[in-house]
């Protein structure tokens, strides 16, 4: 065996754990990615459920620089004040402790029997959330198995010279190791598997407490460096103050902790014999003491951050409002007016997302998916701008016809925020699903798909004109779009019942996915019809309140 063969052998290892992470990771996202979010976004409101959500969301994710990514997003966003996302931060940061303590107990044993289960929920077609949690799962296993085999190896090679004197003059300088534990975090995006490795080596008595200390803070250290880096991109500052925040809480606390790191270790060594263990203790105690320390200040805090780092307006970022003027507010007609106008851009955004869908069936370009879905944050966003500009105007100075017209433009606004939603969590998912599963649409099928796609780009602009002229013959028109799509849904179920029963599985499953994609279609062509022509129709009396025949009884 050469001498090359056990760093070899580490690095791989270090690989296995780093990739189980990520398979931990992307499964919990995947399966929950939408409901943590939700849960994340409505307990950012006050700063001691923000911290108990971010400690959550990271266990779960086990992963603090994801749950920085989605906080900083929040918060870039406006949906969320700074104060409470810099505690949801210092949450996360425990909760990254919490993972480390559970996987720091021996439960290697558990690997073959995680993997297992993994592989059989994986391998379930059946369940989406089945093959998602069969990623933890296998993951899972393969975190453990990669400790497993690091204790394994370090036990074999732990006298071994080479690996003595690189650890020995590591361990020599505390600032050497906060900087090389630091570089190793943010390289692996991972402080849960570096602090682990620490353990390991720590156990097996390759590094000294004292630098083993030295290496967790530089772990600490490490894993605020990518939320920083890895943020929204923009050029508003307004999105650096999260993550920068972040880290400069991660840079005071390890001065501090570096200045008392001596008698912090003799303490720890003394009050708990086992080295590993101490580190882990010192892991959990070191981000403990950090958010008690910055918990009571964070409002001054969050005020000082936005001194440094003060909104900035990009007039080419297309989620900002263009006519939301706030002094027109203390005239309705025009606020409404401007309301108006700003609306009329959901409706090109959505066209545009319309063009990018079709381009997308045809090419399965991914990166052209990416783009399309990031448009539905430029709706979100100017629907949010919308709501909350006119429900800023004074009720009293609204006559009848004002305030009809408010309605309208709301119900305008949500219907096409509702449209772009289902192009992002449906339309485009099932155009992906054919990529991932080598689906070939039949000709004319996708040809049918180009063909509604742009009738809906038309539906969107027969809607825009519709919500400004408030014709009824136009209302009509759209409303009977509604038919087209029902129809070519009965006509897709058909052909699929049809094909069920030629029993060739390639076909069947073209032809679910082609009619799962005009099903979401009509859904989208809903949300059109009712953005525009059904404040028309009501108000003219043509719109019945049910689509079922009335009958004597």
């Amino acid at each position: 065996m050469t001498s090359a063969n056990p760093l070899i052998e580490l690095a791989g290892f270090i690989a296995l754990l780093l990739w189980g992470t990520h398979m931990v990771q992307t499964g919990v996202q995947r399966a929950f990615g939408a409901n943590l979010r939700a849960i994340l976004g409505a307990a950012l409101q006050t700063r001691l459920r923000a911290f108990i959500a971010g400690m959550g969301v990271t266990a779960l994710l086990q992963s603090s620089t994801a749950t920085g990514l989605m906080i900083s997003g929040f918060a870039a966003a406006g949906f969320v004040e700074l104060a409470p996302a810099l505690a949801a931060m210092l949450g996360a940061n425990v909760g990254t402790t919490l993972i480390v303590q559970v996987l720091s107990f021996d439960v290697g044993v558990l690997a073959p029997v995680l993997i297992l289960i993994g592989v059989i929920m994986f391998r379930r077609d059946s369940s989406t959330q089945a093959h998602d949690l069969g990623r933890v799962f296998i993951g899972l296993g393969l975190m453990l198995l990669a400790l497993r085999n690091l204790l394994d190896l370090m036990t074999g090679y732990e006298d071994t010279p080479n690996l003595r004197i690189l650890l020995g003059a590591v361990s020599t300088s505390p600032f050497l190791d906060v900087v090389l534990a630091a570089g190793l975090t943010w390289a692996a995006h991972s402080s849960v598997a570096v602090v682990l490795l620490i353990m390991s080596l720590a156990a097996k008595g390759a590094v000294p407490p004292y630098a083993a200390f030295a290496l967790v803070l530089g772990a600490n250290l490490g894993t605020a460096i990518n939320p920083l880096i890895e943020g929204p991109p923009t050029n508003d500052p307004v999105a650096k103050r999260v993550p920068l925040g972040n880290l400069l809480t991660r840079v005071v606390g390890v001065a501090i902790a570096s200045a008392a790191l001596s008698p912090i270790s003799r303490f720890l060594v003394t009050a708990i014999p086992d080295d590993a263990r101490a580190v882990a203790a010192f892991h959990i105690l070191f981000n403990v003491a950090v958010a008690a320390l910055f918990f009571p200040f964070l409002t001054s805090y969050a005020r000082l951050l936005e001194r440094w780092l003060p909104a900035r307006v990009d007039p080419k970022d297309p989620s900002l409002p263009r006519y939301l003027d706030p002094a027109a507010r203390e005239t309705p007609i025009v606020a409404l007016g401007s309301a108006s106008r700003e609306a009329l851009r959901l409706a090109d955004v959505l066209t545009d997302m319309l063009h990018g869908v079709k381009a997308c069936l045809v090419t399965n370009d991914r990166r052209l998916m990416v783009e399309t879905r990031r448009q539905d944050d430029v709706i979100d966003r100017l629907n949010t701008a919308i709501k909350t500009y006119l429900t800023s105007i004074d009720p009293d100075e609204l006559s009848e016809s004002d305030q009809r017209r408010l309605n309208e433009i709301i119900i305008f606004a949500m219907n096409i925020e509702q449209a772009g939603d289902v192009i992002d969590r449906s339309l485009l998912p099932h155009i992906a699903k054919r990529s991932k599963r080598g689906l070939v649409l039949a000709n004319e099928d996708e040809a049918e798909l180009v063909q509604l796609i742009e009738r809906l780009c038309a539906n969107v602009g027969l809607a825009a004109s519709l919500f400004m002229t408030d014709d009824e013959r136009m209302a009509h028109r759209l409303a009977e779009e509604k038919v087209v799509f029902r129809d070519a849904e009965t006509l897709a179920t058909r052909a699929h019942v049809d094909k069920m029963r030629s029993g060739r599985l390639d076909v069947v499953q073209a032809t679910a996915l082609h009619l799962d994609l005009l099903r979401d279609m009509k859904l989208l062509n809903g949300y059109i019809v009712a953005a525009a022509a059904y404040p028309v129709l009501e108000r003219s009396g043509a719109l019945l309140p049910s689509r079922i025949a009335k009958h004597d009884r």
